[in-house]
């Protein structure tokens, strides 16, 4: 097992996840996508989540545990802010489970991660939540962070994607590049 980090909570620790934990941390994106009223959109698999998490290595997974069970997760990787020619840490995931909450457990990976992006010598600490999520709203505003108004998020997904990526295929075959 990997480095154990204790934390000010009595019982809670956190832990690098590894290879073995890829059942549980397909469990807790399930999870955290029923609560978010998404699961239905979940379509990662145990193989795709340990080619990317330790194949590749696209992403991190801290996992949290109390009393030693696992309770909660967040799951990262690194992004690049041009403007401050920093890379910068993304939180994509983050869930405790419902009888873990009121703990403090949340904030006590937010703040490790925090921490962790000053040691790798990032910028910035970004993440992004649902807009009806007011229990999240307040406990991020609390803790000093500022929504990002004036941005809005775009993606490209499924047909979207495909079709994006065959008219760069088409249009530069026909130049002969």
């Amino acid at each position: 097992m990997g480095k154990i980090l204790n934390t000010h909570i009595e019982g809670y620790s956190l832990r690098i996840a590894e290879e073995k934990d890829v059942p549980l941390i397909l469990s807790f994106i399930k999870e955290l996508a029923s609560y978010e009223k998404m699961l239905e959109e979940v379509v990662a698999t145990e193989s795709i989540l340990k080619g990317s998490l330790f194949d590749t290595k696209a992403a991190e997974v801290i996992i949290g545990e109390y009393e030693e069970e696992p309770v909660s997760f967040a799951l990262f990787f690194h992004n690049f802010s041009t403007f401050l020619g920093k890379p910068g840490l993304y939180l994509e995931d983050l869930y405790v489970k419902p009888e873990a909450r009121g703990k403090g457990l949340g904030k006590t990976l937010l703040t490790y991660l925090a921490s962790l992006a000053k040691e790798r010598g990032c910028g910035r600490f970004d993440w992004s939540c649902l807009d009806w999520n007011d229990s999240s709203i307040k406990f991020y505003r609390q803790m000093g962070a500022k929504p990002l108004d004036e941005w809005t998020g775009y993606r490209l997904t499924g047909e979207s994607l495909e079709n994006a990526a065959k008219e760069f295929l088409i249009t530069n075959k026909l130049k002969n590049i």
